[in-house]
């Protein structure tokens, strides 16, 4: 059973990403108003805003945390070409009067255009940063000492034929690391709104090893589910729709042309089309077996695939604060789900045991 409740951020302008820390118990918005704003879960059960502060001369696109095995790191990027890199100091009053101190610990500025994505690689990758921008082009960066945030090196650029909105990274410890890149590009006739790369450790570079022509319409998100041994991988695409993909590596193919990249059998698992407009974020649990999607029509959904692999909805949560029935065992974790919406506020939903709780957040 979900419990909606509304937090009154009091952002000035539209928010655009609400973002968890690991652990689901610290929250970090960004908005349009150029600021950031922290949020501590407290003892009562109510968030409360720890820090806020101004961090961009543009509006803030996304806000991401760093794994906590590297400190209190959240990384930002803008409208005003720059991605950051903030660490959270101790104990230090924020200036603004907030109970915590953040400090930029880097300005990356090497993107011509709005950073418009910006990704921490899972922790088994080390320190490293991906951004993408409207520029067309993928940078990754990497911390050489996890000590000395304001040290990071420009690993690799990655040339997308067409404009970047979003990007993922996959979760995988046993297959070689996968970026999933989407574009909001308008242009109809420009097909592969999402390509695939795969990171070639003999040639150290990133290939292009897919591109998913199904998808025509403008990406606004895309994300990899968390693998958990899987020997495939699931990703699921946000545009005027909602897609699941399943990539499998090609064994033979892969173990014969080890130099040009992994093969991958794509084969579309769902397709939903209830939000009847625009999506704008999807958010997968801890497990990789319920995706959260925001849209347009003012409404939070989920899905779940049931035994026969057949996906359906099982809740609807309106904007009103409103909860449809839910089905099954709803096993999760925090969701970090947003939608273009101008009020300054967030809902919050919970769900689950004492022990086991899970949250869907949008505004």
């Amino acid at each position: 059973m979900f419990v909606a409740k509304s937090i009154p951020v009091e952002h000035k302008d539209l928010i655009h990403d609400v973002s968890f820390d690991y652990h689901g118990r610290r929250m970090a918005t960004c908005s349009s108003d150029q600021s950031v704003k922290i949020w501590d879960l407290g003892e009562d059960g109510e968030w409360h805003c720890t820090a806020y502060w101004k961090t961009h001369s543009g509006s803030v696109w996304k806000v991401t945390w760093a794994h906590p095995e590297f400190g209190q790191v959240i990384a930002t990027c803008s409208f005003d070409r720059t991605a950051a890199v903030w660490e959270e100091l101790v104990g230090e009053p924020s200036i603004d009067g907030g109970r915590s101190h953040w400090v930029k610990r880097n300005s990356l500025v090497d993107s011509r255009t709005s950073v418009t994505d910006v990704k921490f690689a899972p922790k088994h990758l080390g320190l490293q940063l991906a951004t993408c921008s409207a520029d067309g082009v993928v940078r990754i960066y990497e911390a050489p000492d996890v000590m000395n945030l304001s040290s990071w090196t420009l690993q690799h650029e990655i040339i997308n034929k067409l404009s970047c909105s979003c990007l993922s990274w996959n979760h995988s410890r046993v297959h070689s690391p996968l970026l999933a890149v989407g574009s909001n590009d308008a242009n109809a006739n420009a097909g592969g709104k999402v390509q695939v790369y795969e990171y070639n450790d003999t040639s150290r570079k990133w290939n292009k090893v897919e591109s998913i022509l199904s998808v025509t319409d403008p990406v606004s998100d895309v994300e990899f589910a968390p693998n958990l041994g899987r020997s495939y991988h699931m990703l699921a695409i946000a545009s005027k729709d909602i897609r699941v993909l399943i990539l499998k590596p090609n064994r033979k193919e892969t173990t014969s042309n080890q130099a040009s990249g992994t093969k991958f059998e794509i084969r579309q698992a769902a397709q939903f089309e209830e939000h009847n407009s625009q999506v704008w974020r999807i958010g997968w649990n801890i497990t990789g077996t319920i995706l959260a999607s925001s849209g347009d029509d003012g409404c939070v959904r989920l899905w779940k695939a049931n035994y026969l692999d057949n996906w359906k909805c099982i809740s609807v949560l309106k904007g009103d604060g409103s909860v449809g029935q839910s089905e099954g065992d709803h096993q999760s974790r925090t969701y970090e789900i947003s939608s273009n919406d101008p009020q300054s506020n967030a809902r919050y939903y919970k769900l689950g045991s004492v022990n086991h709780p899970s949250q869907v957040v949008w505004h």
